[in-house]
């Protein structure tokens, strides 16, 4: 990363994702657990989609910025509850973001476009906010489902997959289709896709 406008945001947003209180273990060393989404992000990013621009790779890193902030259980239980979760996060990561970006020497053109892949708008029509979905679902198979799988019956589990699918390219499909999981999991994947 030569771009220094583009290291300082990365700094910046990992030095508020290192104050998240809720922490994992990696390495056998426990982690703030959105810095280290926010490493699998990118990570996944730079791997699969290298030529990524600047604008998607800052919000790649962003996804979760201080996701900690909206607590789920300030909002109604069930689905209804969970969507408007989710839509108010985006809106946060991407005000948070934007600040940040202009505080860095970004215009105020490119931090809007910033946000407005983490507010995840046109996500079928514009690439990148579709790229942004993609790194997302991928990390969660390669990172999280396992967890996730531990604690939900298996019919939800499908279900979460299939809807997974439905939001992710064809390319992203491909990608997940070659990922190692283990085999517990692989077999999910099958059955979701059956």
């Amino acid at each position: 990363m030569t771009n220094s406008k583009l290291h300082s945001v990365f700094t910046a947003i990992d030095d508020i994702n290192s104050e998240d209180p809720n922490t994992t273990l990696f390495n056998g060393k426990t982690q703030p657990k959105e810095l280290l989404y926010g490493q699998y992000m990118t990570a996944c990013i730079d791997q699969y989609w290298p030529q990524a621009n600047e604008l998607l790779q800052i919000a790649v890193r962003a996804q979760h910025i201080k996701r900690w902030h909206l607590k789920r259980t300030e909002f109604d239980a069930g689905k209804a509850g969970y969507l408007k979760w989710r839509i108010e996060q985006g809106k946060f990561h991407a005000e948070l973001t934007k600040n940040l970006m202009i505080e860095h020497g970004y215009s105020e053109e490119d931090a809007e476009t910033t946000a407005k892949l983490l507010r995840k708008e046109r996500i079928k029509s514009n690439p990148d906010t579709q790229t942004l979905e993609d790194v997302a679902c991928l990390v969660f198979l390669q990172h999280y489902f396992d967890e996730f799988a531990a604690k939900h019956t298996e019919e939800k589990i499908i279900r979460i997959l299939q809807l997974t699918w439905r939001k992710m390219s064809d390319q992203a499909h491909e990608i997940a289709l070659k990922l190692t999981l283990p085999d517990h999991l692989a077999a999910l994947v099958g059955k979701a896709l059956a």
